[in-house]
């Protein structure tokens, strides 16, 4: 999907393991978890100072509904690009950009960071948009489908149109639905425990993300070339 520096390109290295992966989206997750929290600093300075809990929670949970929204579009649009870079099946791509996404985004930005405020001793509220507000969620995903099939159609997108820059920006809008998910959900006082809110948050962004956008499509459109070799 993404185009990696150094000769690290998925599309020419097929033989890339699970962990190497992880390691190269490691320092994107590091950078973007450091600027998302940077940014929730600002917020609560800006706007929390003088609210209280609820209004503060309110606000968080709005904006965690926001870039949770805007990372379901750049996740379903990841998948859908990596697994037709591998295969052509259109329906098994429509398959697994509907379910990769699903499965992950809700990881990344609800699951993890829920059960990262339980460990640390906050009394967390769990909340679900994919169950509790599906009509919201699949205008977003549906489009970030479309969106994969049009730039996987694109000659440009071949080439590395859909690259690094979007690779970024992606992690970080997830970085971001996590920060603000701890914050609308229970943690209001997640500054006093930054260090771990940081550890946390890396480790909810890093793993789910780089599965829904380059493990899981390539395994699966691999395992389609080897059913067709037979």
């Amino acid at each position: 999907m993404y185009n990696h520096s150094h000769g690290h390109d998925v599309e020419h290295n097929h033989e890339d393991s699970i962990v190497s992966e992880l390691l190269y989206h490691f320092p994107f997750a590091v950078f973007s978890v450091a600027f998302a929290l940077a940014i929730l600093s600002l917020v609560g300075v800006m706007s929390f100072a003088e609210a209280d809990i609820k209004l503060v929670k309110k606000s968080a949970h709005i904006l965690f509904h926001s870039f949770h929204f805007m990372h379901i579009v750049f996740a379903s649009t990841g998948t859908i690009i990596t697994y037709l870079r591998f295969s052509k099946n259109i329906v098994k791509a429509l398959l697994v950009g509907l379910i990769s996404p699903t499965i992950f985004c809700m990881l990344s930005d609800a699951v993890l960071p829920y059960i990262a405020g339980r460990i640390l001793g906050v009394h967390m509220h769990f909340h679900i948009c994919f169950y509790s507000e599906l009509a919201n969620v699949l205008p977003f995903l549906f489009v970030g489908i479309i969106t994969g099939f049009v730039l996987s159609a694109n000659h440009s997108s071949k080439q590395g149109g859909y690259s690094l820059t979007s690779h970024t920006v992606h992690i970080f809008v997830s970085a971001l639905a996590s920060a603000f998910y701890l914050v609308g959900h229970g943690f209001t006082n997640w500054y006093a425990h930054i260090g771990m809110v940081f550890l946390s948050l890396i480790i909810a962004v890093v793993v789910p993300c780089t599965l829904s956008d380059v493990v899981v499509p390539i395994m699966f459109a691999r395992a389609d070339k080897k059913n067709e070799k037979h």
